[in-house]
């Protein structure tokens, strides 16, 4: 018999190897949350900063209100001696601020309300109804937005004259509606097309008007947008100066609360009444201030939702 070979045993099967993350990958990844802290850091500082730049001018002004005038210069940081109540009496009724400050609220409401009421017409039109030239149109009315108010002052001037309505309030209240529009169709068209097709087909199947479906269906879901786009126009509306001082300049007592100020500062050089400048100042701001306090959370909602829709 032939001796039998006898054959090593086979190798056990080793346990698979975990790869671990190298150095340089945890050096990659701990960069790269490094980096993304600084970049935190450094928009927290932007944001501090801004918001000082913002707020202290804002609070100095609402100080210097209510002192008199050798407070301001001799103390400008500090709390006034007392409350000054009579200074924004004298803004209101001898410097009147308050007939200035009501041309503002007529100008602003009437201006805000026809430029949401064509502005959303015109981008509803444009988001859910396809036509030759859509989008001719779309892009004539966001080129507005590039084009500066103050190279159009001039040719302004004689078209507002030759229609009749210059020193009015509706020549003015016209103007503004045209300077608005261009963002708040830019802004509006957007937003409805985030809005779903489907309520809309819904409306038209239930027998709505191409009409009523916009005011009593499309119109309200659009609330958000409506609102937020709303509150820039009125702020941008309300600070305008530009634009009253050429289509206003004769009619003094249809001046808005802008040109009343500037009035005022003008006359404080002259006058010494920096008081009443400051105090009629804080009237102008107030309102604003207390108006996006109000909406804030409107305003926010509107500018978030027609970006996830």
């Amino acid at each position: 018999m032939n001796p039998q070979t006898t054959q090593p045993p086979a190798p056990a099967a080793l346990p698979p190897r975990t790869v671990k993350p190298g150095a340089a990958g945890r050096r990659a990844d701990g960069g790269r949350r490094s980096e993304v802290r600084l970049l935190a850091r450094l928009g927290h500082v932007a944001l501090a900063v801004w918001a000082v730049i913002v707020i202290v001018p804002i609070l100095w002004t609402f100080l210097a209100s209510f002192k008199n005038t050798t407070e301001i210069f001799s103390s400008p940081w500090t709390l006034p001696a007392e409350l000054r109540f009579e200074n924004y009496v004298r803004a209101w009724n001898t410097a009147n601020v308050g007939r200035y400050f009501l041309n503002s609220v007529i100008v602003v409401a009437c201006s805000t309300f026809g430029t949401m009421l064509l502005g959303s017409m015109a981008a509803y039109v444009l988001a859910r109804y396809k036509f030759w030239g859509n989008r001719a149109v779309y892009y004539l009315f966001v080129s507005g937005l590039a084009f500066p108010v103050f190279l159009a002052l001039v040719p302004l001037f004689f078209v507002v004259k030759n229609l009749g309505l210059l020193d009015t309030h509706t020549g003015l209240v016209l103007v503004y509606v045209a300077y608005s529009l261009p963002f708040t169709v830019f802004f509006l068209t957007a937003f409805f097309k985030t809005l779903p097709m489907s309520v809309a087909e819904a409306g038209m199947i239930d027998g709505c008007s191409h009409t009523r479906l916009f005011f009593q269906v499309m119109l309200p879901m659009a609330k958000p947008g409506l609102i937020s786009v709303g509150i820039f126009n009125i702020i941008g509306q309300w600070a305008q100066y530009q634009l009253p001082l050429v289509l206003l300049s004769n009619a003094k007592e249809k001046w808005v609360l802008t040109q009343g100020i500037a009035d005022i500062s003008v006359n404080a050089g002259y006058e010494a009444d920096w008081s009443g400048l400051f105090a009629a100042l804080t009237i102008a701001i107030l309102p604003m201030i207390v108006v996006y306090a109000v909406f804030q959370r409107q305003i926010q909602s509107g500018l978030t939702s027609g970006a996830v829709k």
